[in-house]
């Protein structure tokens, strides 16, 4: 085993690594960027070194820095995590150059399942089964629609190097695909640096089955099934293992299948084995093909790890250092079921767009496992992914694991940043989700009433305007000498204010009237519950009051005279950046006229490209940004002039 790794990722799956090394007598070394100072994956590390700027490519791209930083610090072997260098193969080639240990699959593994057409091909001599396509070379826009025409439509284009959605377009007809080929190359171009593309069969009740895989570079494993079919723009929301409803004879083909994928390439460390499965007449062991592997530790391994009791970063630090596969394939089993939900600052009514934002309260309940790279008190960076944390439940059976999904995603309190919380609560509660009838569409089918938008009840109202008065405990709390027993009390709530009336008749006793509705509140244990009803949670934090109903969390301040009376006062011919980004592209000057719905810029924020457009009619009266500037969130970018 090693005495010292070094980990060249961040947040919480560095966190999550440090772990297991610290369980096994393995010292870590952390790596951060100036926007990392004082992360929590730098505070766990044994030593941190400083390897850059804040922009990825400034620091955890850096592969020459980093191995510098390893040899430097004395670590024998290098933890890539996933994303950043984890699937760069010319990164691993430089790490062994160094006389250091990759923990991870060899360069030439990562090669050989790097473009999704090799792959599939490679997978398709070793007998695994690939979806119906066209994987040739010629990319002539002739050719790729008479192959579109070949696998029968609805088709699928999808960029050859691509992945997270990327240079990927369903085609329904003939008539769209060249301008959805078009998009595809184009996006794909950006996004990857290679158009090159392959056609496949448009699965029409799609769902998304992986296995995960683990090898020693001489044999492998299997360690069964994930369901990752609830899916946003595909992106993974909540994942599950085993899958509902998977048939014996389907879960061992696709063990056989994972496994001879992983044997094909003489796979070490931890993989994983991606199908696309068609689920419109079930599941049956005929209806399974490859998609893609995936050659590193997955986000959503806690939940193979809950139902198999194996920890996969204790194995690949084990078989990395020499050893062999800890457990022969008939020694695993599933115990149980298991769900992971990623909980993101997100804000969801605006499209979830990405959100940043100090953490001003944090907790996740004790019965649940949160993988998390962030504390109270720390920042959602721009720069990086904005996830908070994994909320990791398991149980004996699928309706007990979702029953206490459900609970630890109430009982996960977060203020100071908005968060998709609300919504993972709402999926967790579907009712088709409940049943098992998952695919990659469920989501988008029910956005609507997904993400509608919680209201406060006039209890949660009421608890913001008890934490607010700040009541002390004590026999003459209702006593008053000077001051009318009822006293007015203005909060601010989504940009709205609450009037209430607060009358205190007691210690543990208190009347609180919002308009024509009394509501009664009795302190129990220090804290206030109204008219009966079970405790909600009140943390107060940075000045704010923050209400965790079950149905959501809920934020209040104390509203003052004046800013009550200019509430909702603003610009409504600015073009504001929703948060904190870096200008990619600005297409308007100023004189230029613009309708509703035109493009002005593209902001690039938390790995994503996002569109801003006009809000009505009107001419270009200033242009305050340019391609390649840093803007804050809120930063006026584009002027229109006045209407007359």
């Amino acid at each position: 085993m090693f005495d010292k790794i070094l980990i060249a990722n961040r947040g919480e799956i560095a966190c999550r690594i440090m772990e297991t090394a610290r369980k096994l007598g393995v010292a870590t070394v952390a790596v951060y960027s100036d926007a990392d100072a004082r992360a929590k994956h730098v505070a766990m590390a044994d030593e941190a070194v400083h390897i850059g700027g804040s922009a990825p490519k400034d620091s955890y791209l850096r592969g020459d820095v980093i191995i510098a930083a390893a040899k430097a610090s004395g670590a024998q072997a290098i933890h890539p995590g996933y994303g950043f260098l984890s699937e760069n193969p010319d990164f691993v080639d430089a790490v062994a150059a160094a006389g250091l240990v990759f923990i991870g699959p060899s360069a030439a593994a990562i090669r050989a399942m790097g473009l999704k057409d090799a792959a599939k091909k490679q997978m398709q001599a070793a007998g695994v089964p690939v979806v119906p396509g066209y994987l040739g070379e010629n990319q002539d826009p002739a050719v790729l629609a008479a192959e579109a025409e070949k696998v029968t439509y609805p088709v699928l284009i999808k960029a050859v190097a691509g992945g997270g959605g990327k240079g990927m377009r369903k085609v329904a007809r003939p008539a769209d695909f060249a301008d959805a080929l078009a998009s595809a190359k184009g996006e794909a171009a950006t996004a990857f640096g290679n158009d090159a593309v392959l056609i496949e069969k448009y699965v029409d009740k799609p769902r998304h089955i992986e296995v995960q895989v683990f090898g020693d570079g001489h044999d492998a494993v299997h360690l069964f099934e994930r369901d990752c079919s609830l899916q946003r723009r595909h992106q993974k929301v909540i994942e599950e293992a085993p899958a509902p409803d998977m048939p014996p004879e389907m879960r061992a083909a696709m063990g056989d299948a994972a496994v001879k994928a992983a044997r094909a390439i003489g796979y070490k460390g931890a993989g994983t084995i991606e199908f696309i499965v068609d689920a419109s007449e079930g599941l049956r062991a005929d209806r399974f093909w490859f998609m893609e592997m995936n050659t590193r530790l997955q986000v959503e391994h806690p939940v193979t790890e809950a139902i198999t009791g194996v920890d996969l970063v204790e194995w690949q630090l084990r078989v990395a250092s020499g050893e062999s596969l800890p457990l022969r394939q008939e020694d695993l089993s599933i115990n149980g079921h298991a769900f992971e939900a990623r909980l993101y600052a997100e804000d969801v009514p605006a499209g979830f767009l990405p959100a940043t934002g100090r953490l001003d309260h944090l907790q996740f309940p004790a019965d649940a496992r949160a993988d998390s790279g962030v504390r109270p008190g720390d920042s959602i960076s721009p720069w990086y992914d904005p996830m908070i944390a994994k909320i990791i439940v398991h149980g004996h059976t699928r309706a007990i694991a979702l029953s206490k999904l459900s609970r630890a995603l109430e009982g996960t309190q977060v203020a100071g940043s908005v968060t998709n919380l609300a919504f993972l609560g709402a999926l967790a509660r579907h009712e088709g989700f409940g049943r098992g009838d998952v695919d990659t569409g469920l989501i988008e089918r029910d956005l609507a009433a997904l993400t509608v938008q919680p209201q406060a009840s006039d209890a949660v109202r009421a608890l913001a305007v008890l934490a607010a008065a700040n009541l002390p405990e004590g026999p003459n709390i209702g006593f008053s000498l000077w001051s009318p027993l009822r006293r007015n009390m203005s909060l601010l709530h989504q940009g709205a204010a609450v009037e209430a009336q607060l009358a205190v008749l007691a210690a543990d006793h208190a009347l609180v009237r919002l308009g024509e509705t009394e509501l009664c509140g009795r302190r129990v244990a220090g804290q206030w519950r109204i008219d009966g009803a079970p405790m909600i949670p009140v943390q107060k934090a940075a000045g704010a009051i923050h209400v965790f109903a079950r149905e959501g969390a809920f934020s209040f301040t104390l509203l003052d005279a004046l800013a009550r009376d200019v509430m909702g006062a603003g610009p409504t011919n600015a073009t504001l950046s929703p948060m904190p980004g870096l200008v990619k592209a600005v297409f308007v000057v100023p004189g230029q006229a613009v309708v509703a719905g035109d493009r002005l810029a593209v902001l690039e924020a938390m790995k994503m490209e996002h569109t801003l457009t006009a809000a009505r009619d009107g001419i270009v009266g200033q242009v305050l940004a340019e391609a390649g500037q840093q803007v804050e969130a809120g930063a006026a970018l584009i002027l229109l002039e006045e209407e007359a």
